[in-house]
């Protein structure tokens, strides 16, 4: 088939490149002319693992195509997905302002056979909205569910499809263009609009509080002399429950669960439904931060001020160079406010610090960032952090302290090399290293 697929972001351009990858005809459209530059020359300007290996694959083959022109899109596809942003407003809510002006430029130039496909994460309503708006064309909804760090994946293979549409020929469409994913025997969900926008928004939620509700639990551990790692592993073991998003630590980032449960908070209120628990989910996660500040200053004796801090982390999470709403960038950026010397290091989102944070300090590398340093913070889960030596890094910093704000270190190991090691939710370690 031939499909546009309009906004080249994230969402967008794996959309395109995954469905080029599915063995369909696909225009990517966006309004920024350096994007479409870059990604028709196969260059991805965000890191995603195997993303940048299917771009330049398919749009040398010429079976994956860019363009600013609505016109040429229209005319080329038959089914045009919309994949644009919903960042948040300032009340809480989604901005739609992407979304609106994308459909409203591809319903302009499109035939009365197309069908337009919101993928974006919308307030429930929007697609109902848009299509009484747009009547000449048909409207369906299929949100998206991707992981950053697992986007190729999660697209092509995915766990899950939904198809939110009014009509037979909206969902036999929809069909034909996953029907090699459909064949693989992936569940499909046939919903209504605002069932299908809600799936989105209810899953985000969902997750948001399985991983603040550990969180709370890491609260009560710390008042209470518990440990909340062992007390995850026995809940985790109940079947109803799971052991998924059971970690205690810094909390969540990113530019989808902070955002998204605030727009469906406040979507919620417009509709006369109460979903307070979200804004304590969201408290709750923002409290992991302000605990690793109160700990970074009680193990510097009580303030930062002169200390010298190599902090591990800048993404929001590892497999990625996003830094939306990063815990590691916040608690980095709000410990240099209290005087603390900050260097940052992280294997894919330093150029992005840079820019968002020029105040703070960078090194080239881990064993550059810890070099003197009198407290280290791990703050982002990349793999090669798990992988550091504590036995070389404690020859590199000034003082061996460090904080786990990811609860995958192994404070044994840690604490035999002479460190003094702090966990979120967790006693301290026996017999730990020098203050």
């Amino acid at each position: 088939m031939r499909l546009t697929v309009i906004g080249t972001g994230y969402l967008g351009a794996t959309h395109a490149a995954c469905m080029a990858e599915l063995g369909h005809d696909v225009l990517g459209v966006d309004v920024d002319p350096d994007k479409v530059a870059a990604l028709q020359a196969g260059r991805v300007p965000f890191h995603e693992p195997g993303l940048p290996e299917l771009i330049a694959r398919h749009t040398a083959s010429g079976r994956l195509r860019f363009t600013t022109d609505y016109a040429q899109a229209a005319a080329f596809g038959d089914v045009h997905f919309v994949c644009v942003g919903t960042p948040q407003r300032g009340s809480g809510g989604a901005d739609l302002t992407y979304v609106d002006s994308a459909f409203a430029a591809i319903a302009a130039h499109a035939g009365p056979d197309a069908l337009l496909v919101g993928k974006s994460t919308v307030p429930v309503g929007t697609a109902g909205r848009l299509a009484d708006t747009h009547a000449g064309v048909e409207v369906a909804w299929n949100p998206e569910f991707l992981r950053e760090g697992f986007a190729v994946e999660d697209t092509l293979r995915p766990d899950r499809l939904v198809f939110g549409v009014r009509s037979e020929r909206a969902e036999t469409i929809l069909r034909k263009v996953y029907a090699p994913v459909l064949a693989a025997g992936t569940p499909l969900v046939t919903a209504d609009f605002p069932t299908a926008e809600l799936v989105k928004t209810a899953a985000n939620a969902f997750l948001a509080t399985k991983i603040s509700f550990i969180n709370a639990m890491a609260e009560v551990c710390e008042a209470a002399g518990g440990d909340v790692g062992v007390l995850a592993e026995a809940i985790g073991y109940d079947d109803r429950i799971g052991k998924k998003f059971l970690r205690a630590g810094v909390g969540f980032g990113g530019g989808c669960l902070p955002k998204d449960i605030r727009a469906f908070a406040h979507r919620a209120d417009e509709l006369g439904v109460s979903l307070a628990f979200l804004r304590e989910v969201d408290a709750i996660n923002m409290r992991r931060r302000d605990k690793v500040v109160e700990l970074a200053r009680r193990l510097c004796g009580g303030a930062v001020l002169g200390a010298r801090i190599a902090v591990l982390g800048a993404a929001f999470k590892p497999d990625s160079d996003d830094i939306r709403d990063s815990p590691a960038l916040n608690v980095a950026a709000r410990l240099r406010l209290d005087g603390a010397d900050v260097t940052v290091y992280d294997p894919e989102a330093m150029d992005n610090a840079r820019k968002a944070f020029p105040l703070l300090g960078y090194a080239l590398s881990a064993e550059e960032a810890l070099r003197g340093a009198d407290l280290v913070l791990h703050l982002t889960e990349w793999p090669q952090f798990r992988e550091i030596d504590p036995e070389r890094a404690r020859s590199l910093v000034s003082r061996p302290r460090i904080v786990d704000g990811r609860g995958v270190l192994d404070a044994d190991r840690w604490t035999a090399a002479g460190w003094r090691f702090r966990a979120l939710g967790r006693p301290a370690p026996v017999g730990e290293g020098p203050r």
